[in-house]
């Protein structure tokens, strides 16, 4: 018999549950692992056999902004651990057949084929609490029974990428999670201690994929190298609405410079414990430049390359000095850890912290699940239907669409929306602190519907993640889990209690300037840009700023006085808001 394994955001072999279960249990000849490519959620024209031919489907495109859902940034990394897990299920014997289309109807097809009729025993997948998903997990089993005439068995397992599950929950009920992430984390202290192993790994061949497959169906077809797999996913969304390309500063580098997949996902946890720097996690995590101040291992989690409880299992040993896990996987190097930093010293204030961020991963899934489609309306996790004091704009106006398109595109006036949102654009990758920030900025200082700032990442972000992202700006625009509450005269509908002062922010986490000189090309070459000296480079600068109007007239004016600037110049613009007074 045949099993048909879906893949979505499970792509890895190790800590796999159904891989696991395969393992114990061989009762398939033949198993055809499948990854569709969904057209409603990445754009797959670029697949057409003739480029003058039009798609069947509509643009993926997001329901406010009209951008897409699937950026040029994350297409990449998608497409890396697409092929990595393709090139490890070829090691292990089998492959991976990737084809475009409805899920739905792409299971049918091959089911209604002569050369699978009879012989399809079992069509599984694993679970994903997105809404999309969960009604996509319903089409496909429509067509499983429809198709089957109810003879195949369908199956959706639990995906296990949490760090913890159903399992080790005290109730099974989405409305039980609580409404405050610390009342949820308290249930679970000592978090190292309530962690379960991951699966064993997965060594052993695994059956080969049927011998016959059915073609990709017209008008598309599937590239058969990974650089023609990037280009026909990037093609059609290289123009991301973003107008004249943002000017890249020639010394700026990505914080993100990683490649998808199960292969890189590990090594570079490996690289983490081996520099020490999940040790240092706790006071590096809220730098702003620089490949190791936080994990980036959120690309990877989101896509299922690696779970959490394999990240856990690391830390496990490394903190108590023993040999690392064995996952299976084909690493490029060896590693030493007897002389990395914290290395048999138990858990410390590092890896405690990275469990944290972890856990608040679990707690925004949960959230999604118990709210549903609530997570994408204006009233987010609160559902406050009859609360008349939301009052975001949105694009209906010509005034917001520029303001708008002023953030995005990095030209606030404020230095460090500014260098965040050109970050971004550039690269697919800005700071959790940053984000933080131009999240606030959007919703509470401009007063923007905080949904098109979500869309916006959704976009354009390397590591989107529906719960997390969607959850996160929920959270910062006052309307998802946030004990602090929110207050209707703050500006924009949000609520005060999160409201960033974005001068404040950069005074204290780049007190000199060096992120966002990094990341605005207009500031190049300029090392004094923040210290107000009356020196010629400062005048230089001035007479340069002078000549542009987003410097010049500031979306906003945000005042911030430093304490330690609180006596003496009363009238400089060190107190002023906008980007040439700012410090950020």
């Amino acid at each position: 018999m045949y099993l048909i394994y879906l893949f979505r955001r499970d792509l890895r072999i190790s800590d796999n549950p159904i891989f696991h279960h395969l393992q114990k249990h061989p009762q398939f000849c033949h198993i055809l692992p499948l990854y569709i490519l969904p057209p409603n959620q990445i754009e797959v024209s670029g697949f057409l056999q003739d480029p003058k031919l039009e798609s069947p489907y509509p643009q993926a495109r997001s329901r406010l902004g009209k951008f897409w859902r699937c950026g040029p940034h994350r297409a990449k990394f998608l497409a890396e651990s697409i092929w990595d897990l393709k090139e490890s299920l070829k090691h292990r014997g089998s492959d991976l057949i990737v084809r475009v289309g409805r899920m739905e109807d792409v299971v049918g097809q091959i089911l209604k084929r002569k050369e699978f009729q009879g012989k399809v025993g079992a069509v599984w997948m694993t679970k994903d609490w997105a809404s999309e998903e969960v009604n996509e997990e319903l089409r496909i089993e429509r067509a499983v029974k429809k198709e089957g005439d109810g003879k195949i068995e369908w199956k959706v397992w639990d995906g296990e990428e949490m760090l913890l599950n159903d399992n080790d929950f005290s109730t099974s009920d989405p409305a039980q999670v609580p409404d405050v992430f610390t009342s949820f984390r308290k249930s679970f202290e000592p978090l190292r201690d309530n962690i379960r192993v991951p699966h064993c790994s997965t060594h052993s061949n695994l059956p080969p994929i049927p011998p016959k497959v059915p073609t990709q169906a017209a008008p598309f077809t599937i590239p058969t190298s990974l650089d023609d797999f990037i280009s026909s996913l990037q093609k059609p969304v290289q123009d991301c609405g973003l107008g004249p390309p943002v000017l890249k500063p020639q010394g700026a580098s990505t914080a993100h410079p990683f490649i998808g997949g199960e292969t890189s996902a590990h090594e570079r946890i490996l690289h983490l414990l081996v520099s020490g720097s999940l040790s240092t996690y706790k006071d590096t995590r809220n730098g702003l430049l620089g490949e190791d101040f936080s994990t980036k291992l959120s690309a990877y989690l989101a896509l299922g390359c690696v779970t959490a409880r394999q990240v856990n299992a690391y830390m496990v040993a490394f903190e108590d000095g023993k040999d690392l896990p064995d996952f299976g996987i084909r690493l490029n190097t060896e590693v030493d850890l007897a002389n990395a930093e914290g290395f048999g010293k138990g858990e410390n204030k590092g890896t405690s912290a990275v469990r944290f961020e972890l856990l608040w991963r679990d707690y925004m899934r949960l959230c999604m699940r118990k709210f549903g489609d609530g997570l994408f309306s204006i009233e987010g996790f609160k559902e406050r239907s009859n609360d008349t004091s939301y009052h975001w704009s949105n694009l209906s106006s010509p005034e917001t669409r520029c303001t708008f398109d002023r953030f995005i595109r990095g030209e606030t006036g404020t230095g460090l929306i500014d260098a965040s949102m050109r970050e971004l654009a550039l690269t697919g990758y800005t700071s959790n602190r940053t984000r933080q920030n131009c999240a606030s900025f959007l919703a509470k200082w401009l007063g923007i519907d905080w949904r098109l700032g979500a869309e916006w990442y959704e976009c354009m972000l390397i590591d989107h993640d529906v719960a997390n992202n969607w959850g996160n700006w929920a959270y910062v625009a006052g309307v998802g889990n946030d004990p602090r509450g929110r207050d209707a005269s703050g500006g924009g509908g949000g609520t005060e209690g999160r409201k960033f002062n974005p001068v404040k922010q950069a005074w204290d986490y780049d007190r000199n300037g060096d992120y966002v000189k990094a990341w605005i090309a207009e500031f190049e070459g300029v090392d004094e840009i923040f210290r107000h000296t009356k020196d010629k480079q400062e005048r230089e600068l001035r007479e340069k700023l002078k000549l542009l109007e987003w410097v010049n007239r500031p979306l906003v004016k945000i005042r911030y006085q430093p304490k330690d600037q609180a006596q003496g110049k009363r009238g400089s613009d060190a107190k002023r808001g906008g980007t040439q007074g700012t410090r950020d």
